[in-house]
């Protein structure tokens, strides 16, 4: 009989996508309340417009969402389609990641990152905002994994944290302001957990993405050239690409030469 460490079978697959629907849930409270100042532990969680402290059969992933149709069971208040979609993303991810990589440190390595990206990217759609919080905190776990567990290495994360930060850094000063510190934080964050050169990769990936992105969002007039469009996001999408893809990428490149 194969051990189901080595040869995951449909029931490890099952596992990690209800495992990213429940992370996929905190999540939703973290999106929700660290913009506002709130603590993400107390009170528990309630509706935000009548305070009704809901129950367990009121917090199942994705299923209560639909069973209650998208409103408060209490106040009748809509409860945003984002709780779902957020439970429903961080599901599919944790399941790509496992499918990319096993159970191994570097799969542990990359959901924690792939969480904190995924509550800093929807933050920043919603506010704009990076919080330092998040950033900080995610840049020191990333160089502590890095550090001590097998793969990017210190000395690595060092340089990938500054050099994604500093090229960052240098387009805000070219540009009189034209990148937020907060995304300056992001890159840096992204360079302590991928190292370099994957770091770099992922920076310049998101200026691809983002600049095809906002082509598209001027043509079909959804932004205009004076609305803000918040960086973070593909900053978070390139991260993913790097992840999944990146040492290859990096490889055919250095074949060139």
């Amino acid at each position: 009989m194969p051990n189901w460490l080595d040869y995951p079978n449909y029931l490890n697959y099952i596992f990690i996508f209800l495992l990213g629907l429940i992370i996929g849930s905190f999540l939703n409270v973290c999106i929700y309340r660290l913009p506002r100042g709130e603590s993400i532990v107390f009170p528990p969680s309630h509706c935000p417009y009548c305070q009704t402290r809901l129950k367990p059969w009121e917090l199942v992933p994705v299923i209560s969402w639909l069973w209650l149709r998208g409103r408060c069971h209490y106040c009748g208040e809509p409860v945003s389609w984002r709780y779902p979609a957020v439970e429903l993303l961080t599901g599919l991810i944790f399941l790509l990641l496992f499918a990319r990589q096993g159970l191994t440190w570097s799969l542990l390595e990359q959901l924690v990152l792939a969480s904190f990206l995924l509550v800093l990217t929807m933050i920043d759609l919603e506010h704009c905002l990076l919080p330092d919080k998040l950033t900080i905190s995610g840049l020191m776990v990333g160089f502590a994994f890095s550090a001590l567990t097998p793969g990017v290495g210190w000395r690595s994360a060092l340089v990938g944290l500054l050099v994604a930060g500093g090229s960052l850094l240098l387009v805000a000063v070219v540009s009189r302001g034209g990148m937020g510190g907060g995304d300056i934080k992001l890159a840096a964050m992204i360079g302590a957990w991928l190292g370099w050169p994957q770091a770099i990769l992922a920076v310049f990936l998101a200026f691809v993405v983002g600049g095809l992105a906002g082509i598209l969002l001027l043509v079909t007039k959804i932004k205009s050239r004076k609305d803000l469009i918040p960086f973070g996001p593909f900053l978070a999408v390139g991260t993913f690409i790097a992840m999944l893809w990146g040492q290859g990428v990096v490889r055919w490149y250095l074949s060139l030469f």
